[in-house]
């Protein structure tokens, strides 16, 4: 009882700290002056499915909840904006709370209320910078109410503590206990349509390619590096909550797994040869043949050893035979046989097109290791190529030949044709086929994030399990003369970032500097790593 009562105490001065508002909002910037984003994506939209935000309020939202954002350049700036308008498109109300969802459109593999597990790790991650966290804590304890988190693969213990270490919402803290259950889940394992899915008895866990959300791989199915990074993460952030509430003892236990799970990691899904991490095919427990885009995920953990060579891996995004292309980077490297842009088949193929899902987590994972790791691989500048590219891959061209913000399923790597969507269009006798989802099923897919990458990435708002915040940006020295971020909920406190190389775009001095809640804590006349204490 009395551990009980603690833990109450803990989490109920959380909640105050976590809902703290504070006055000033926007220190630089004037939300109104980009309040033209919203109104032009609403003009330009066909409004099939409004959920509990629809277009007429759109603005009225976003004002009141999102960083605001400025940068020369103004596609970056449309795509930033038009990707928030998007995520307010998914907040869903349901009988008993709030959920994200991932299609707009109800298909048939979804679980209740439309939900899908797959992605709710990117909303996490995405949605944790809305000021207002209603929506994503009554997300979170759906998933362990009513949702199944198991239906997909889902990194669910880490983002939420993510979340948490930006919003200070102690939902993550109160589902410490379920997260648990559900680690354990995985371990013991189940049986789907012939596949194991679980650990082994060796240590790493396998999983189907269309359970991990990755259908039609080359690669397939196997001891795949998705799942075994995404359960290293998991028992990471178990023992960071269990530290935070003084259960030593699962603190050390989940250490340990995540220990454990490293080691099998590096020494049993690393190809020497490759220079990749690679899945070892549930057929006969060897490395499959092929470098897959996944294979980079490790890195969205940090779990890769620092100085140990496997930052090689990263060469093959700059290599036009490996995973670079003009709309992205591929699913799987170019010059391997099997890879393949087909419109033929599944609709939805992992085998060569671009996934924004996949983008999202290489661009994080990249990021990770541009902060946190020593290496000669990679610059800032790749990052930011990357980025634009991505950026610049938000768009359709309409029927009247008007270039428009969009995001869909997958992509073609050299046309930027939406594929998913071009096969829909016509898949049933020239018409949308409701089996598979209906009209524009695709359409304002939330199945990845961008807004994240902005922050965390671009900008480099780098959260910090303690009171403090580092800003490292990853924009190349010359790109840009300025750039602000305002407005930034973080720990209770609002951060401003901005950059004005020569003084005169702001006014508020020369280089980089952040301010926490109006005031100025650091800065630097060049773009460069700064710590402050909030």
């Amino acid at each position: 009882m009395k551990r009980h009562f603690t833990l109450g105490i803990i989490i109920a001065f959380m909640i105050l700290l976590g809902l703290k508002v504070n006055a000033q909002d926007h220190f630089v910037l004037n939300p109104a002056d980009f309040r033209f984003y919203i109104e032009k994506f609403n003009e330009n939209d066909n409004e099939l499915y409004p959920q509990y935000i629809p277009n007429q309020n759109a603005w009225g939202f976003l004002e009141k909840n999102i960083p605001f954002f400025e940068c020369p350049d103004k596609e970056i700036e449309t795509t930033y904006y038009f990707r928030w308008w998007t995520f307010r498109k998914h907040i869903k109300q349901t009988p008993t709370g709030f959920i994200i969802s991932e299609f707009l459109p109800t298909v048939n593999w979804a679980g209740k209320y439309n939900s899908i597990s797959c992605a709710a790790g990117h909303h996490f991650y995405e949605g944790r910078w809305l000021k207002n966290n209603e929506f994503l804590h009554a997300y979170a304890k759906f998933w362990f109410t009513e949702g199944n988190p198991r239906m997909y693969s889902f990194w669910a213990a880490n983002s939420l503590w993510e979340y948490f270490n930006v919003t200070q919402d102690p939902v993550a803290l109160e589902l410490l206990p379920d997260l648990i259950t559900n680690y354990q889940a995985w371990e013991k394992g189940w049986q789907h349509h012939g596949h194991f899915i679980g650990r082994n008895s060796d240590g790493l866990f396998s999983t189907y390619d269309d359970r991990d959300a990755m259908e039609m791989q080359i690669g397939g199915s196997g001891k795949r590096p998705t799942i075994n990074s995404y359960m290293y993460g998991d028992a990471m952030a178990i023992a960071k909550m269990a530290e935070k509430l003084g259960q030593k003892e699962i603190q050390t236990i989940y250490r340990l797994k995540a220990d454990t799970i490293k080691n099998l990691v590096l020494n049993g899904l690393w190809d020497k040869k490759a220079t990749f991490f690679k899945t070892r095919s549930e057929k006969n427990d060897q490395w499959v043949d092929v470098r897959e885009q996944h294979g980079y995920t490790p890195w969205y953990f940090n779990l890769p050893t620092e100085g140990k060579g496997y930052e090689k891996a990263w060469e093959y995004i700059k290599r036009n035979d490996g995973f670079n292309a003009p709309y992205g980077l591929t699913t799987a490297e170019q010059s391997h046989p099997r890879f393949i842009i087909t419109y033929k088949g599944h609709e939805c193929q992992w085998n060569g097109p671009v996934w924004p899902y996949s983008t999202s987590v290489t661009l994080t994972a990249l990021a990770n290791l541009l902060n946190n790791y020593e290496q000669d691989v990679v610059t800032k500048a790749d990052y930011y190529e990357q980025f634009v590219k991505y950026s610049l891959s938000h768009r359709i061209v309409d029927e009247e030949g008007n270039i428009l913000p969009w995001i869909d399923e997958n992509q073609n790597p050299y046309t930027g044709d939406w594929i998913s969507r071009t096969r829909l269009k016509a898949w049933k006798d020239g018409r949308w086929s409701d089996e598979k989802g209906g009209v524009e099923r695709g359409k304002d897919y939330n199945h990845s994030t961008y807004c994240d990458n902005l922050i965390s990435g671009l900008v480099g708002i780098r959260t910090q399990d303690d009171n403090s915040l580092v800003v490292n940006p990853l924009i190349p020295d010359k790109a840009w003369e300025w750039f602000c971020l305002d407005g930034v909920s973080y720990k209770g406190k609002t951060i401003t970032v901005l950059y004005d190389r020569e003084g005169t775009k702001y006014g508020k001095g020369r280089g980089l500097m952040v301010f926490v809640d109006g005031e100025m804590k650091a800065q630097n006349e060049t773009i460069g790593k700064l710590k402050v204490e909030l």
